[in-house]
């Protein structure tokens, strides 16, 4: 690696930092005495801010709009998904529990609104099922990964249907959505931001802070009703959808 490459890397590094740390004390001294959308914003907002730290810009293909109920379902391939929704507008995720026992991440994930889900543990799967559907059927938008971990983006990982029982119960709709990880210049695949097999969380941001510019492209289907499929049958049908946009 050169070293204008590991400058710049140091450099983001530094803002990357602030902004996590302006993050915990918004979260800890305002969230407390404003209202719900007035936090979404302010979530979307300092989203916004970390990935510019990164080098990440977000393109949207497709028109659609972040208003509940609705349930999102898309690929996974970084910790940078949630963010990069997120910018596009305020969503609650499902996200395994290690994440809520993160250094400062773990603080902001929780008060965004995020569900932490046990995946050993098959009591806690129909525990956030159960509160999903009762936040979809309260307006919510909410948004979950149905792979159940992180792939490389060059495909789809198998479905897990159950999370998608929660649109069932609410008779709510799903939007399919698809991201990736351009490089800016050359407009092909980045694997930098890829946080798969045994690479560690800091490695990931180590490789995302060194690469050049990135463009998150989210892509969006069509929303759909479930129209008497079971919850596996739509599932699978969703994942032909984002299979498409992925090309």
């Amino acid at each position: 690696m050169n070293y204008f490459r590991r400058l710049r890397a140091c450099y983001r590094f530094g803002f990357l930092l602030l902004h996590l740390l302006i993050g915990y004390v918004l979260v800890l001294l305002k969230f407390p005495f404003i209202n719900s959308k007035q936090r979404a914003l302010e979530v979307q907002k300092w989203a916004i801010k970390i990935l510019h730290c990164l080098g990440i810009i977000v393109q949207v293909q497709g028109v659609f709009t972040f208003k509940g109920p609705l349930l999102i379902v898309s690929n996974h391939i970084s910790w940078l998904d949630i963010l990069v929704l997120h910018s596009v507008g305020y969503c609650r995720f499902v996200a395994k529990s290690e994440i809520g026992k993160w250094p400062i991440v773990g603080l902001l994930t929780s008060k965004a609104g995020m569900f932490f889900i046990e995946r050993n543990k098959p009591k806690s799967a129909i525990r956030v099922v159960h509160t999903m559907a009762k936040a979809l059927e309260q307006g919510d938008v909410l948004a979950i990964f149905p792979e159940g971990t992180t792939s490389d983006g060059r495909g789809l990982l198998p479905f897990h249907a159950n999370l998608m029982q929660a649109a069932v119960t609410a008779n709510a709709p799903v939007l399919p959505l698809c991201i990736m990880y351009l490089d800016r210049a050359s407009q092909k695949q980045s694997q930098a931001p890829s946080f798969v097999g045994d690479m560690s969380l800091v490695q990931s941001v180590w490789s995302t802070l060194c690469a050049d510019p990135i463009t998150a492209q989210v892509r969006a289907g069509s929303v759909q009703m479930c129209e008497q499929r079971s919850r596996k049958e739509w599932s699978e049908d969703v994942k032909l959808k984002i299979a498409e946009m992925l090309g």
